[in-house]
C-alpha cells in the first residue's frame, strides 16, 4: 500500500470522512479539527517511523492528504543514510 493509500485510510476509518480530494483543505473543509490533526501526528509518526519537529506542525506540510504525502516522502529522505 502506497504512502497516499495508508494516510487516506487512516483518516477515512478515523473520521468517517469518505468524500475528500488530495488537495482538500483538513481544516478549512472541517475534515479534521485540532484535536484529530494531531491523531494524523501520531499515526504518521508511528506508521513511517518519523519524528516530527514542533516548527514542522504547521498546515504547509499537514493540511492536505498531498502536503501530507509530500512531507512524509521529505522526511523519509532526510533518514537514508548519506554516501560518503
Amino acid at each position: 500500500m502506497s504512502i497516499r493509500e495508508r494516510i487516506r485510510t487512516f483518516i477515512v476509518d478515523t473520521f468517517f470522512v469518505d468524500e475528500f480530494g488530495d488537495d482538500d483543505s483538513f481544516l478549512r473543509k472541517g475534515l479534521i479539527d485540532s484535536t484529530g490533526m494531531m491523531e494524523l501526528v501520531a499515526f504518521v509518526e508511528q506508521d513511517f517511523g518519523i519524528k516530527l519537529e514542533d516548527k514542522e506542525l504547521v498546515p504547509e506540510n499537514l493540511d492536505s492528504l498531498t502536503r501530507v504525502v509530500a512531507f512524509v516522502e521529505r522526511k523519509q529522505q532526510q533518514r537514508l543514510p548519506q554516501a560518503g
